[in-house]
């Protein structure tokens, strides 16, 4: 097939954007490619070149197209890391095409319905009060990173799991080592291995003697899933279970704070916590680096040619930012209408926990704003070390004080 040139007014490849002028918003540069370069050439660490999409209605499209594989193996990276195996698939939800991915949807999807997170919100709700409790009775200041926004994400997806939350500093420091854009190749090794060992160890035991949580109920289903099939699914949900709703909570906290009015609107109701909620996963998208696509075949995007694998980098920042689609984008609105955001990507790919993401941010938010009267930074807003550094972004600490 022969493949369409690019038209002569295309720029040369550029490295991804990655430079905040403001920590709460995405790169200033990466709007105006979305202006000016939508579909815009991008170089990448390792020496290929592939496209960089910015806009809205192009991320969703290419989101769904099938004639993108989600298969990372030999895709580039828009970030140095190590390279990426193929076992690292196996289980993999993010990684993997139909039918292989089908399967496992199919498998987890029960887990995670609207009607099973709801019904988990009681649970949620203790949770999140224990936890307040707890820092009132330390009393303020306070980092709500240890104290708060982590451990409730990650109790509630070690209690689904059936992944002893005993173990929590363990896989907290692997996750780290993991989304570490700037750890060197053999610490992030060391963590992949560590992770995965455990896992193994824990599918095991649980063939030993099943529970009810989701691991040991896919091993009693008679889906036939391998060690190696259970470990990764554990794996995936574990880290992606705590690390994203775990960095949701802390900067849309921190965004609040800086925020008064739309601080003030959040609170004047249980009504006003899901819009709030959508709007902050729309403002923030934490997903920072974008989502890596991988094209199967010889294809065009708006006049641009990809050649079968080449990779393809879907700004998620950009995209809910993109004016076609949201009126007035760069403004944090909280009682914005729920509008196609794609902070949980879009197609088949959507995000599996979204609905719990929901729960936990809805409780969680409304119960820290009403349970510590007076809470503001205990820091300068200039002062919060950001995670720059990270895959999924966030904040390392977040110092709060609060009216004793």
């Amino acid at each position: 097939m022969r493949v369409p040139q690019p038209p002569a007014s295309v720029p040369a490849p550029a490295p991804l954007p990655t430079r905040r002028d403001d920590p709460l918003d995405p790169p200033p540069a990466l709007g105006l490619l979305r202006t000016e370069s939508p579909v815009s050439p991008l170089s990448f660490p390792d020496g290929a070149t592939g496209l960089l999409l910015t806009r809205h209605r192009d991320v969703r499209e290419i989101l769904a197209d099938e004639r993108f594989s989600a298969d990372r193996s030999s895709a580039s990276s828009p970030i140095r890391r190590p390279a990426f195996r193929p076992e690292d698939r196996t289980g993999s939800l993010l990684f993997l095409d139909r039918p292989e991915h089908t399967r496992y949807r199919r498998l987890l999807t029960p887990f995670f319905t609207t009607r099973r997170m709801q019904a988990l919100a009681p649970r949620v709700e203790r949770i999140v009060a224990d936890h307040l409790d707890a820092l009132r009775a330390a009393g303020p200041p306070a980092d709500l990173v240890p104290a708060f926004t982590l451990p409730i994400p990650s109790l509630v997806i070690c209690e689904l799991l059936g992944v002893p939350y005993a173990d929590r500093a363990r896989f907290h420091a692997w996750s780290a080592d993991l989304l570490s854009i700037t750890a060197d190749t053999g610490r992030v090794a060391e963590a992949r291995d560590a992770l995965m060992g455990y896992m193994r160890e824990l599918v095991a035991a649980k063939r030993r003697s099943p529970d009810d949580a989701l691991l040991g109920s896919l091993i009693t289903s008679g889906a036939g899933l391998s060690d190696a099939e259970l470990g990764g699914i554990g794996r995936l949900l574990l880290v992606a279970g705590h690390e994203t709703t775990a960095n949701m909570l802390a900067l849309g906290t921190l965004t609040l704070l800086t925020r008064p009015d739309q601080l003030d609107a959040f609170r004047r109701g249980a009504e006003a916590a899901g819009p709030a909620v959508e709007e902050l996963l729309r403002y923030l998208s934490i997903i920072q680096f974008g989502v890596v696509r991988v094209a199967k075949e010889d294809v065009e995007i708006h006049g641009h040619p990809v050649r079968a694998g080449q990779t393809v980098v879907l700004s998620l920042p950009a995209a809910n930012r993109d004016p076609e689609h949201f009126e007035r984008p760069d403004e944090l609105d909280v009682t914005r209408p729920p509008s196609q955001h794609v902070a949980f990507g879009h197609g088949i790919h959507q995000c599996l926990g979204q609905q719990l993401a929901r729960v936990e941010m809805r409780i969680a938010l409304t119960a820290l704003f009403d349970g510590l009267p007076g809470l503001r930074l205990a820091v300068p807003p200039d002062e919060v070390p950001m995670r720059h550094d990270m895959f999924i972004y966030g904040v390392h600490r977040l110092p709060v004080s609060w009216e004793r």
